[in-house]
Parts: structure tokens; C-alpha cells; sequence
């Protein structure tokens, strides 16, 4: 299997590909991930992205496809791969068309988890986090017993900015100008499957997630 994911923020996407990685053994590739890891080992187009970020420029689709390329290139990919965080739009999705497709390793599918815009935003603007734990509660789906109050160990509950309406709203904004598009571009590949994310248990979407994909 090798997989694009695609989802709002809050849709839960990266829950269902941890579950789609134990059952199929195969590794999931964010690219946040591997610019960092390039940039800590000095590697060529790690020092190349470094440079562009200390400019507090976005690092080029170049760059990014090259160490795209370089992680697929590697033992554990042969049986297939999920990839994260991109293509982010369609001019990224048509470039990494054209480098799968050198390598032979062309998308078999790629999934689209679907959430109401309503719900992702109590899922999001919900979310309060314990300032001497990290422990996280939702006011809307998983409340602490006590207002502002940690079950876990009895410290403040609070609201990060990154949290707060306003930014959510932005964050989504930016996901539907930039990113929906994809569910367009590969539904006209005929290579899209799609899931409701917004009702049932982790382990419920995850059953829908494995008859979209076919998974045994």
C-alpha cells in the first residue's frame, strides 16, 4: 500500500495512520519530520533547507520532494508507504506524480478523512492542556471533573493560542484554499477513498478506514 492522507486539522488522520502502520508494517513519512532530521545530520539538502529557514523562508518543493525521494529510496518502503503532511497542494501532488512514478512507486490510494466544520472546531477550540502535566481534556468530549482543573494531577487547565478560535479559523481557511483541492485532483485519478471522521470511536472510523482501503 502506498498512501497520501488527507484531512482538516483535528480530522484525526494521524491516529487512523498509526493504526493503518500496525496492522500493515509499514512506515509513515512526514516531511516535517524529515527536514529536521536533515538539518540535524548536515546533509546536503538539509544545509540547503537550513539556509532557506534561517531566511524565514518556506523551504522549496524541490527540496522537500528530494528528501521525499531519499526516504522512499530506503529498505522499509519496498512494502508500501503513508505519506504525511504532503503533497500539500495540487502543483506539490503533480510533481510527486512524476518522482513516484521514476521510482515506480505510484500512489495506490489516497485517503480523504471527513469532518463536519463544526465539529472540528469544538475539537480543536475544545482542547485545554495542563500546564504542569501536558495532559489534555476537551470541554465539549472529554472534560475535567473539576473547572480548569487537572484530573491527573491537579494543575491548571489552559487554552493554548494556537487553540483559540481565531487561529483555528485560520488554519482552516488556509487547509480549504490550499489543500481540499487534492480531494479533487485525485478523486479525478479514481484513486480517492474517503471515510466519515466525524461520528463514532477511534477504533469504529478505523473499521471504515479498513473497507475503503481493502484492508484484510
Amino acid at each position: 500500500m502506498r498512501l497520501v492522507l488527507l484531512g482538516a486539522p483535528g480530522a484525526g488522520k494521524g491516529t487512523q495512520a498509526k493504526k493503518i502502520i500496525e496492522k500493515n508494517a509499514i512506515p509513515q513519512i512526514s516531511t516535517g519530520d524529515l527536514l529536521r532530521a536533515a538539518v540535524a545530520a548536515g546533509t546536503a539538502l538539509g544545509k540547503e533547507a537550513k539556509a532557506v529557514m534561517d531566511k524565514g523562508e518556506l523551504v522549496p518543493d524541490s527540496v522537500v520532494l528530494g528528501m521525499v525521494e531519499e526516504r522512499l529510496k530506503q529498505d522499509d518502503c519496498k512494502k508500501g508507504y503513508i505519506l504525511d503532511g504532503f503533497p500539500r497542494n495540487t502543483k506539490q501532488a503533480e510533481a510527486l506524480d512524476i518522482m513516484l512514478g521514476k521510482l515506480n512507486m505510484s500512489l495506490t490510494a489516497a485517503l480523504s478523512v471527513d469532518v463536519p466544520f463544526e465539529s472540528l472546531m469544538k475539537r480543536l477550540t475544545g482542547r485545554r492542556t495542563c500546564k504542569a502535566c501536558g495532559q489534555m481534556f476537551n470541554v465539549y468530549f472529554n472534560a475535567s471533573k473539576k473547572d480548569k482543573i487537572c484530573d491527573k494531577c491537579g494543575g491548571e487547565l489552559f487554552q493554548r493560542d494556537d487553540d483559540k478560535e481565531e487561529t483555528i479559523k485560520k488554519r482552516l481557511d488556509v487547509y480549504s484554499a490550499q489543500t481540499a483541492p487534492l480531494i479533487d485532483y485525485y478523486g479525478k485519478k479514481g484513486i480517492l477513498k474517503a471515510v466519515d471522521g466525524g461520528s463514532g470511536t477511534i477504533d469504529e472510523i478505523f473499521v471504515k478506514v479498513c473497507k475503503a482501503l481493502d484492508l484484510k
